[in-house]
């Protein structure tokens, strides 16, 4: 964060893990009508939720987290930098919101965690060997797939 822009007030964040939190005014929620429990009632009310996450607008993560995430969430990023979360789980609007949340704070925790980098090794010899083995025995069988000699058409 820069210098000139104040910190958020403690009750408006969100922990992430450690010292890393998002805020709530980089969340959107909007609730639509849900399929699934709830009966009559899933008809009459909006208890299903949407949370959007401005990612790109998002000023407390790391660049780092924030590429991670944007993979991580795959299809449910927007090409404005939005990752969408429906919860419908559940029947009432309270326990979706919760839902929703938690799932956005579980995928952005995954984003935390820096892949361990592969490091390189060679084959040992006896893959080599058993490699080589099964080409021959597959060269085998192919060999004697072909047309006989001694027979003519």
């Amino acid at each position: 964060m820069s210098g000139d822009e104040e910190e958020p007030a403690p009750s408006s964040r969100i922990p992430v893990i450690g010292r890393l939190y998002i805020t709530r005014d980089d969340l959107n929620e909007e609730f639509i009508r849900a399929s699934g429990p709830g009966g009559q009632n899933v008809n009459k009310v909006s208890t299903a939720v949407q949370l959007r996450f401005n990612l790109w607008a998002n000023q407390t993560l790391p660049q780092d987290v924030k590429s991670r995430a944007a993979k991580i969430a795959g299809s449910r990023l927007t090409q404005y930098g939005e990752i969408i979360l429906q919860a419908d789980r559940h029947r009432t609007r309270e326990r979706n919101r919760e839902d929703a949340l938690a799932r956005l704070i579980d995928l952005l925790k995954r984003a935390t965690e820096k892949p361990k980098p592969r490091k390189a090794t060679k084959p040992t010899l006896g893959s080599k060997r058993r490699r080589l083995d099964a080409k021959k025995q597959r060269g085998q069988v192919k060999k004697l797939r072909g047309r006989s000699s001694g027979f003519e058409d």
